[in-house]
């Protein structure tokens, strides 16, 4: 059998706890957050509604930030103005300047440019990696040059190599998270609720590696079957693709799932799939994995792996080192 643990660079302090590696980090949160959130386009939008609905126990209050002053007062006048019967207390939304970013313990990244039109073909991640990776270096940049010690969270496509771009600007790789796999993850039990062939994944399921091409979804960790994994990878990555087709952008759930629930699980610090650094230095990358924080620490969980599994991850986290 093999370990993901396999994976980490050697350089990179770590320890083994059970059925976890531990990655030496610092304490980035405390009990309530402050949390702020940069451009409020459709992602944006739809994270910050999530962590002000779910978040109150773990944030304080929520910074906007968005080139368009009108576009933060809708949003500022609007998400305050969801409240529930009882008047229960959620976090307040608050407009921010741009030189206030990144007072706060977790900074979410909702900037893209250059996202292609409903209707483009091929991998539709992959074509805003050229675009995206500027802007996330700029920011990377000015967060280190704040002084930011919070975690830096991910959301934008493509999410790993744009982590990746995040250290490289400056930023410490156990500061920096990126949040895309929480929707493979999500898709994967839509269809095994659907079809009984996969129903083992929505016990014994993981998700691994990026939310493209190289997804890896295993049906099952104990009982590992490389056909019908590879069978629900496939349906899951062509989710979608299957809703483009249909003439929308696919993201209500990646923002929920992958951005605002990922978002909240790591504050609070239980399980959540999200992309951690597996590298030391330039080389490696950040890699999705079902993980939390601990103790200040970060804990990935480290369970025995079929050989055709650990193949099938590793190729993925070997092309994610190729990606620049």
């Amino acid at each position: 059998m093999r370990y993901i643990s396999e994976l980490i660079s050697e350089k990179r302090a770590c320890r083994q706890e059970d059925d976890c590696v531990i990655i030496n980090d610092r304490e980035r949160f405390r009990g309530k957050n402050r949390v702020n959130v940069l451009a409020l386009g459709d992602v944006g939008g739809m994270v910050l509604t999530g962590l002000r609905l779910l978040g109150g126990s773990v944030i304080e209050k929520i910074g906007i930030y968005d080139l368009d002053e009108k576009v933060m007062r809708r949003y500022e006048r609007e998400i305050n103005q969801i409240v529930f019967p009882d008047g229960r207390e959620l976090p307040h939304v608050v407009m921010l300047k741009e030189e206030e970013l990144f007072d706060c313990e977790l900074f979410v990244f909702c900037a893209s440019k250059g996202v292609p039109p409903v209707g483009a073909s091929g991998d539709v991640r992959m074509a805003q990696l050229e675009a995206n990776s500027g802007l996330v270096s700029m920011y990377g940049r000015m967060a280190a040059e704040h002084g930011f010690t919070g975690v830096f969270a991910v959301v934008s496509d493509p999410v790993d190599p744009l982590c990746k771009a995040a250290v490289t600007a400056g930023l410490e790789a156990g500061q920096v998270q990126g949040y895309g796999l929480g929707v493979m993850n999500g898709r994967a039990m839509y269809f095994a609720q659907k079809e009984s062939r996969f129903c083992e994944y929505l016990t014994d399921g993981r998700a691994f590696g990026p939310h493209g091409e190289d997804l890896v979804i295993a049906n099952s960790i104990a009982g590992y079957d490389d056909d019908v994994s590879r069978e629900l990878t496939g349906l899951v990555v062509r989710s979608n693709l299957d809703t483009r087709a249909d003439g929308f952008k696919p993201y209500i759930a990646p923002a929920l799932s992958s951005g605002a629930l990922s978002i909240i699980e790591t504050m609070k610090g239980t399980w959540n799939y999200s992309s951690v650094y597996f590298g030391y230095g330039d080389d490696g990358a950040f890699l999705g994995c079902r993980n939390r924080r601990k103790a200040g620490d970060i804990c990935v969980e480290n369970l025995s792996l079929d050989e055709k599994l650990f193949s099938r991850i590793e190729a993925a986290y070997d092309n994610l080192k190729e990606m620049k």
